[in-house]
């Protein structure tokens, strides 16, 4: 009794002090975030010859006049880009774009001190309000008239973020178009710039096709991998092993827009829709892939998700690993900044939670660590060589984890992860209702970058979903040191999958 008592003692206090020294942490993260702000304003500056725009210091602000590139509507104090100007078919782009394809958490990212404040406030508002009820009926009214005056305004005001809308003009404006394939902070070796110089005017992903020899083609497969990875996660690992088994699959794995060899544009947003388009492009149209199971990781299973509502009748299967679900609770006002602060809960341990919070909540310290690692992955890989005496698997998980731009993993994180919100709800629903396909998910036992309760609640959202726990594995090793196990498991799936 005692000793469970000591336990219980222990555990309180290890979360106060982590709590405590949390906030000791971010607080001064918060400071050096805006310092860094204007070290590169003035580098962009330097390097680059002109200002470029960050969220940070861009609040929001009416936009009245946009010189006819883009036009801006409002229906019930909801601001949409409906059309941008002809100019964007330089560029290939659509001809709609949505603001709900853009995160507000790119450009409102509360600090740790002010969200406390508002916290503060909303406490003693209550109280306040309590305290107030005895008021006349006659000073009620007179409230509710100013209320609705004040409502009025608001729904006929028509704002957007500023930053959004000077990038997005910079997107389609022709003068802006830059043929520029890096900023001076990203790396600009021949792997990164590669997409650049191929004869692929399209710009197409980077795509890894594995063609079944000797054996008919039987189906094909489509693996999608998580943030900052590459398509190495599969072809390093299950690829040989299916390979070994002599699998009649036609497999393919992509590098996603912004990361390893596939382009990784200046201009572009990495909405989730620019996500799912290109990978339609690249293997769906490119490859005539009519039907096709689904192997998606992390960040990927939004992906997939995407895809299976989209191309439902066309799913065979559908394997999810480490899905970042977080249910938004019915009610919440703002689901993006929600599902933010479970991604990234401004923590300093587990190190794995100090190391999303820094990459979600903090632009320029992002970039920072981006200039330090990303740019000189070539040197890091070197030493990782030395020190590992040339081990594959740590040189293929370096490769993927540092050869991106912070542009692309910037906007992937907040459009993606942050962004869906509740629009997973509805992808769920969709396989739920409209999809027969099978459902598999997998997930490490001790995997503390997405929580196991992450794949129980896609199960509550899909009852027919099948959930494995890999014992004693994490958010890598479920895949990475057991790929002829997870191989197998794979090839069962397809195998007993219903069309």
């Amino acid at each position: 009794m005692a000793v469970m008592m000591t336990r219980r003692a222990a555990t309180v206090a290890g979360r106060w002090l982590n709590e405590a020294v949390s906030f000791l942490v971010f607080c001064l993260l918060d400071i050096v975030d805006s310092l860094l702000c204007l070290v590169y304003k003035v580098a962009d500056y330097v390097f680059e010859a002109e200002w470029k725009p960050c969220y940070c210091l861009s609040a929001k602000e009416p936009i009245t006049a946009t010189r006819g590139k883009i036009l801006l509507s409002h229906n019930n104090g909801v601001s949409k880009i409906l059309t941008l100007s002809p100019f964007q078919e330089l560029s290939g782009r659509r001809s709609k774009i949505e603001l709900d394809d853009i995160s507000e958490t790119l450009y409102t990212r509360p600090s740790l001190l002010s969200d406390l404040s508002v916290t503060e406030l909303n406490k003693r508002f209550v109280k306040v309000s309590r305290s107030d009820s005895e008021c006349s009926h006659h000073h009620h009214e007179k409230t509710l008239t100013k209320n609705k005056r004040r409502k009025t305004i608001t729904k006929s005001s028509l704002t957007v973020n500023f930053t959004v809308v000077e990038m997005l003009r910079e997107k389609i404006s022709p003068q802006n178009l830059s043929h520029d394939v890096s900023r001076w902070s990203d790396c600009d070796c021949g792997f990164c710039t590669s997409w650049a110089s191929t004869s692929d005017k399209d710009h197409s992903l980077f795509v890894k096709t594995q063609i079944p020899k000797g054996v008919a083609t039987k189906e094909d497969v489509l693996f999608i991998h998580g943030f900052i990875s590459s398509s190495a996660f599969w072809t390093e690992t299950v690829f040989p092993s299916l390979s070994a088994s002599s699998s009649a699959y036609r497999l393919f794995a992509v590098d996603l827009l912004g990361f390893g060899k596939s382009p990784k544009p200046a201009d572009s947003l990495y909405t989730l829709r620019e996500h799912v388009e290109m990978i339609e492009k690249s293997v769906l149209h490119k490859h005539n892939v009519k039907s096709f199971h689904i192997v998606a990781h992390s960040l990927g299973c939004i992906l997939a998700l995407d895809l299976a509502a989209r191309h439902g009748g066309l799913i065979k299967s559908l394997t999810l690993l480490a899905p970042p679900y977080y249910p938004v609770p019915v009610g919440e006002k703002k689901p993006r900044q929600y599902v933010m602060k479970k991604v990234a809960p401004r923590r300093v341990w587990p190190p794995i939670a100090l190391g999303a919070s820094m990459a979600c909540w903090y632009e320029h310290i992002s970039r920072t660590i981006c200039l330090l690692i990303c740019k000189h992955h070539r040197l890091w890989q070197f030493l990782a060589k030395l020190l590992t005496r040339n081990n594959r698997t740590v040189n293929f998980l370096i490769e993927g984890f540092m050869c991106h731009t912070h542009n692309a993993a910037w906007h992937t994180l907040h459009n993606i992860i942050c962004g869906t919100g509740s629009k997973l709800d509805t992808y769920l629903d969709v396989v739920r209702d409209k999809l027969k396909c099978n459902v598999t998910i997998f997930h490490g036992e001790n995997d503390e970058l997405i929580p196991i309760e992450c794949s129980y609640n896609v199960k509550q959202r899909i009852p027919r979903a099948r959930v494995e726990v890999i014992e004693k594995k994490d958010h890598i090793t479920m895949v990475v040191g057991r790929q002829d196990e997870f191989a197998r498991e794979l090839q069962e799936i397809w195998q007993t999958s219903s069309f």
